[in-house]
């Protein structure tokens, strides 16, 4: 089932995917769950497989940039720029749907998010297949994303026909989503390509709302997700010194004590680094039957607004037993 991604791996995994079967596959961000986006049965597995509500919508990642007038209309010249300088990388853009996209993918709405992925494996499949391929995270729906190809067997098992493994994630955490379907560029889910990326190249900064209410639904904005089953908080550097034995620690700066039994993982003190190595740090916690994960709180500077948004929604989907 995990399979390397040669050349004849890659055409038998764009022959399912035309086979409206499902495939995993690496990107540059996190593991997706791939299936062929203009199929609506075959969108449909996505959703069994993860145990995913039917109306959150799916991201379609592309071969490039000229695929983006298949899937969007009223494209603005924003929208533009940034494929050109971002694409291909793990910004998604949301915009305006064209008519035959199904409602499937974009969970009944009028929008639809697009992105190019930079991985090769990705990018050879996508060419190969020779169409949009919707592709959220390999994992059951809420829970820590898949960084590996074996997160992704562990996670799904025999649900999907093929992995392709194209080694551990280079970013490790999902996708900027920024919405530019309404006048005005919005993130919608903060990612490693930031507020003052994105400004450089339109001219003017995106807003970061707490919430919108007319905002289009995304990947990975419910409250809870990301989460590990054990409980899991945040708090100070002070706070580890004393933390229980039979907590499991994730923490940047402090230091184990030497009384502590537990397990305990020294995260890179960069964003960058920390990014790449979280999912697989919160998977390796959440595997040490801990009676709570206890996670180092993380700087208030902008490099860190992605992460801090994904540890804050895995705290709150933490302790929530699968039911799978």
């Amino acid at each position: 089932m995990i399979v390397t991604p040669d050349a004849d791996h890659i055409a038998r995994a764009a022959a399912l995917l035309r086979a409206g079967e499902l495939v995993a596959l690496p990107t540059e961000t996190v593991y997706g769950l791939g299936a062929d986006a203009g199929n609506p049965a075959a969108v449909a597995k996505i959703f069994a497989a993860k145990n995913r509500p039917a109306d959150h919508p799916l991201i379609v990642h592309l071969a490039d940039a000229e695929a983006l007038t298949q899937w969007a209309r009223e494209i603005p010249k924003e929208a533009i720029a940034l494929a050109r300088a971002f694409w291909p990388g793990p910004l998604t853009l949301i915009l305006k749907k064209e008519e035959d996209v199904p409602p499937e993918v974009t969970g009944g709405q009028d929008t639809v998010g697009l992105r190019v992925p930079d991985h090769p494996v990705a990018l050879a499949l996508l060419r190969a297949f020779g169409g949009g391929v919707a592709a959220p995270s390999a994992n059951r729906f809420g829970r820590i994303s898949p960084t590996t190809a074996r997160h992704v067997f562990d996670e799904l098992g025999e649900s999907v026909a093929l992995v392709l493994d194209g080694g551990a994630c280079q970013v490790g955490i999902e996708s900027t989503i920024l919405d530019l379907s309404r006048g005005e560029p919005v993130i919608l889910r903060p990612g490693m390509i930031g507020v003052d990326a994105i400004a450089a190249v339109i001219g003017r900064r995106p807003r970061m709302p707490q919430r919108q209410e007319d905002a289009p639904r995304v990947s990975g904005a419910l409250a809870a997700h990301y989460a590990p089953s054990t409980p899991m908080k945040m708090v100070d550097a002070l706070a580890l010194l004393s933390a229980p034995a039979e907590a499991a620690v994730l923490a940047r700066e402090a230091m184990r004590p030497r009384h502590f039994t537990g397990r305990w993982i020294n995260a890179p003190q960069d964003a960058a680094g920390f990014a790449h190595d979280l999912y697989a740090n919160l998977r390796a916690l959440d595997a040490a039957a801990a009676g709570s994960i206890l996670v180092e709180s993380l700087p208030e500077d902008g490099d860190w607004d992605a992460l801090r948004d994904r540890l804050g929604r895995a705290v709150v989907g933490s302790g929530e037993q699968d039911e799978t």
